[in-house]
């Protein structure tokens, strides 16, 4: 039966998990029947060529789900790399644009930004653009509508930067950083619950789930999307756009 394992990874992948069809409900033939048993017999024997079949699978899923994503940002890439409410530090002119999604309350994010000014600061043909996609929890979408409102009186950057170094980030952390910053809070919070700041975090909402962002942080670098705070990753991507260009 060497030639069962192949055969079987294919097979047994393509068969539906769960789920009942038209062909489903015929009664299965003798010769249906034999070759499931000695399906099942080399399976059990073989365990391994299960796993080996689902890696797979999922290789071919992850490859098609890369080429997806890679199409939508390029259909997508003014939006998602020049739009003029974002803000941008590095080289507002740079050759080489790095897009982050980011939550002022995930862990990884606060993680990720030393390494990002880092980034910047070594980078000098890199355009840095902020995303906010405040996905985990109401307090996140409030820092980020205070963070809007403080970009309106030029003060993004200290409050950014301040909201990512808050460990215990609440509605009273965002009101301190504010006002530590120099901000008008009454005036920032009016600012970042106007309609302006709603259609912003609604269409980078729109423009994530369309180009395959779902998590925070995450990196776009020309048709690459980067999932998760993987720095190296960033900088194997900024290094082939730089070779591209």
């Amino acid at each position: 039966m060497r030639f069962l394992p192949g055969l079987l990874a294919v097979a047994l992948i393509a068969l539906p998990s769960a789920g009942c069809s038209a062909d489903t409900a015929k009664p299965a033939s003798a010769e249906d029947k034999a070759f499931g048993d000695k399906v099942r017999a080399y399976i059990l024997a073989h365990p391994e060529v299960l796993e080996e079949a689902i890696a797979k699978l999922q290789e071919t899923r992850t490859a098609a789900a890369d080429k997806a994503n890679a199409v939508a940002l390029a259909a997508n890439r003014q939006k998602v790399e020049r739009d003029p409410r974002d803000f941008v530090v590095g080289n507002p002119e740079g050759k080489i644009t790095v897009v982050e999604y980011f939550d002022y309350r995930c862990p990884y994010c606060k993680m990720a930004l030393p390494e990002i000014d880092k980034l910047v600061a070594e980078n000098k043909d890199l355009r840095f653009v902020f995303k906010e996609f405040p996905i985990l929890s109401p307090v996140s979408e409030r820092a980020a509508r205070a963070a809007l409102g403080a970009k309106i009186q030029g003060k993004y950057l200290p409050v950014h930067n301040a909201l990512m170094a808050e460990k215990n980030l609440d509605d009273a952390a965002i009101e301190r950083i504010l006002k530590a910053n120099g901000v008008d809070v009454a005036k920032a919070k009016a600012d970042g619950a106007a309609k302006e700041a709603d259609a912003q975090l609604h269409e980078i909402n729109a423009l994530a789930k369309s180009t395959g962002v779902t998590g925070t942080p995450a990196f776009v670098i020309g048709d690459t999307l980067i999932s998760g705070a993987d720095m190296d990753a960033v900088k194997a991507a900024i290094a082939e756009q730089r070779k591209a260009s």
